[in-house]
């Protein structure tokens, strides 16, 4: 391999450390939108039917501006009750997901099923559990390469791919005023080069290793006036390869139309890992959003991210947008009335 070869590959391979994961050098690599603390079954599959209603969400994320090769992710989900005028005990959901990072492309599918267990009489407190099961496609396109050796046998010619199935288990309690969830995405650890990476060639940097990771939620509601309601929350992330990864986001509601605030993302030490090496930055990014009800059932929602780390100095910042839709139902009309902050 040439020297401008060797180089395109590391910069893939720095690519794939950082981006997903929204930490700079960090083995994370699980997606993560800004925005999820308004789509709770981006994280967590027993989030189905949280809101009664059908919810339909979808958000588009371009992250590193006029960085080479940076991270473009969308995702399409849908969830909702199996029985609205039954006992509410079962929500469905579905999710479908794209995201491509410099040569790779990773498309997903999931379909999720929650136990919704009631808690109380008023039943507005429910403890669910949740599954997701789906598949997974890798694949990595050599013709976005632009190697100084024509027929570089380290690059692929064209697109190859291969497909893996995978799961997700969630919990997730909620009451009108506090929620909090767990849950493992990718559970089944997925070894892609099996099928991808055949004979001698050598594809690995340009790939992630998909590997479970471990999020605990949680947030609450305060109301500060007729008009004003405060929610903070937290979300942290764990895939003990690399720094715990910590969210704490801050949001206030007024006239229960327009939600402004924003977040701060960053690396933590909890614990000792030896498999990382020392100095690692732990600065992250920091959010600034806005979500407008245009109606009582559809919301806009606008995310900027601040790149905190040394990073900042080579890209524009990262740009968000979500919709959401929640379909009217006759027979739930009082969700107007009482509605869902989670």
């Amino acid at each position: 391999m040439t020297k401008d070869s060797v180089m395109q590959l590391k910069l893939c391979l720095l690519l794939v450390w950082v981006t997903t994961s929204g930490l700079t050098a960090i083995a994370q690599q699980d997606i993560q939108f800004s925005q999820y603390v308004f789509n709770g079954l981006s994280v967590n599959p027993a989030y189905a039917g949280y809101k009664e209603d059908i919810f339909i969400n979808s958000t588009y994320r371009k992250q590193w501006v006029s960085f080479p090769g940076a991270p473009e992710t969308g995702t399409l989900t849908v969830d909702g009750l199996a029985n609205i005028l039954g006992n509410k005990t079962v929500g469905l959901g579905a999710q479908f997901t794209w995201d491509r990072v410099g040569p790779q492309d990773i498309l997903s599918f999931y379909a999720s099923y929650a136990y919704r267990i009631r808690l109380n009489e008023e039943d507005d407190s429910r403890l669910a559990l949740g599954l997701g099961v789906g598949v997974n496609q890798y694949s990595i396109n050599g013709d976005r390469l632009s190697p100084t050796d024509a027929g570089d046998p380290n690059l692929p010619a064209g697109k190859v791919s291969t497909t893996k199935p995978n799961a997700n288990f969630g919990a997730y309690y909620y009451n009108p005023s506090f929620y909090v969830g767990f849950s493992i995405l990718d559970l089944f650890p997925s070894n892609i080069y099996d099928d991808i990476f055949v004979g001698k060639n050598n594809y690995d940097c340009l790939v992630t290793r998909k590997v479970p990771h471990y999020y605990l939620t949680a947030g609450f509601m305060v109301t500060l006036s007729e008009d004003i309601k405060l929610k903070p929350s937290i979300m942290i992330k764990e895939d003990f390869k690399g720094p715990t990864n910590v969210d704490l986001n801050a949001f206030f509601l007024l006239g229960e139309r327009v939600w402004i605030g924003g977040s701060y993302r960053s690396g933590v030490k909890l614990w000792n890992k030896d498999n990382l090496q020392k100095g690692l930055e732990q600065n992250d990014a920091a959010s600034v959003m806005a979500e407008f009800f245009i109606t009582e059932r559809l919301r806009v929602g606008y995310a900027y991210d601040f790149t905190t780390s040394k990073l900042d100095n080579y890209q524009k910042g990262s740009h968000e947008i979500s919709i959401g839709f929640l379909l009217f139902n006759k027979k739930r009309a009082e969700r107007i009335i009482s509605p869902r902050y989670f």
